[in-house]
């Protein structure tokens, strides 16, 4: 049996252990910060807050090229010759990357290519589910893990709060009048992933730590998720009184792990500082 390899973007924020043990091979996408282009992962994200803090600017970011796709699809083929390639994609209703690794995977053979439709925590959970079954299940067809795959791809759910309203302002995200009332009434808005592409749905009012522990409890009562596997997803600056409760409301919920996952760079970018998000599988 040939030996299947995954692949991702770096805005699966996938954490770099589990990447390590599962050799999930990871393409950066890029941040464009004071003129210059940096790699996702290679800049610290703190770099990113106090570069806005410093300017009240925020870094645009672009996806990955075609022409890197291919460099990383050749790589992977050197690294292990005859392997079949999946690789699993920020959703391409947010970005060109899907799309450019299409073009890219023109040139090789024995390769597929899943768009999940999902961003951070929602595409890590796709990859995940796609490494640990590919784990259980050695001997498996790649076709049949495609299958697989591209059954669990609408049954990621994601939703998160950004850290700063502030911060989408001055990226362009809201308008000036919707992040003046917000930070009045401190009202704070629920991303979701609805069809591949980022909404906002609910608004919670009031401190960070009552709006997370709201938006989880709806949450858990939108989906029937699937115990086995929760991911947290936060970005640095958020309470760790807010992370411990978490914890506490998802283990008194039945969930058996719970895996914290920090935005990167890329989605960073989107949040601002303090954000937290929530993913998992529908059963």
């Amino acid at each position: 049996m040939r030996r299947i390899i995954l692949s991702t973007e770096s805005g699966a924020d996938l954490p770099g252990d589990l990447a390590e043990k599962y050799e999930i091979q990871v393409v950066p996408m890029h941040i464009i910060m004071d003129g210059n282009d940096y790699l996702d992962g290679s800049l610290p994200v703190q770099d990113i807050y106090d570069y806005y803090r410093r300017t009240k600017k925020i870094p645009s970011t672009t996806s990955t090229n075609a022409h890197e796709y291919q460099e990383f699809f050749a790589t992977i083929k050197e690294n292990f010759p005859e392997c079949i390639m999946i690789h699993i994609g920020y959703t391409s209703k947010a970005s060109s990357s899907f799309q450019n690794a299409v073009i890219a995977a023109e040139e090789f053979e024995d390769i597929f290519l899943i768009d999940a439709l999902n961003v951070t925590g929602g595409l890590a959970a796709i990859v995940l589910y796609a490494a640990d079954l590919l784990e259980k299940e050695p001997e498996i067809e790649p076709e049949h893990l495609v299958e697989k795959i591209e059954a669990i791809v609408p049954k990621s759910r994601l939703v998160f709060i950004p850290g700063s309203l502030e911060f989408l302002k001055a990226g362009g995200r809201v308008s000036n009048m919707a992040s003046l009332v917000g930070s009045l009434l401190k009202i704070k808005p629920c991303i979701e992933l609805k069809d591949g592409k980022l909404m906002s749905t609910k608004k919670y009012r009031g401190k960070m730590s009552r709006a997370t522990e709201k938006l989880f409890r709806d949450y858990l009562n939108e989906f029937d998720l699937d115990k086995e596997q929760l991911y947290f997803i936060y970005s640095i600056g958020l309470d760790e009184r807010i992370k411990e409760r978490m914890d506490e409301v998802a283990k008194v919920k039945g969930f058996q792990n719970i895996r914290w996952i920090q935005a990167g760079g890329m989605i960073s970018t989107h949040s601002g500082a303090g954000g937290f998000g929530v993913a998992g599988l529908e059963q």
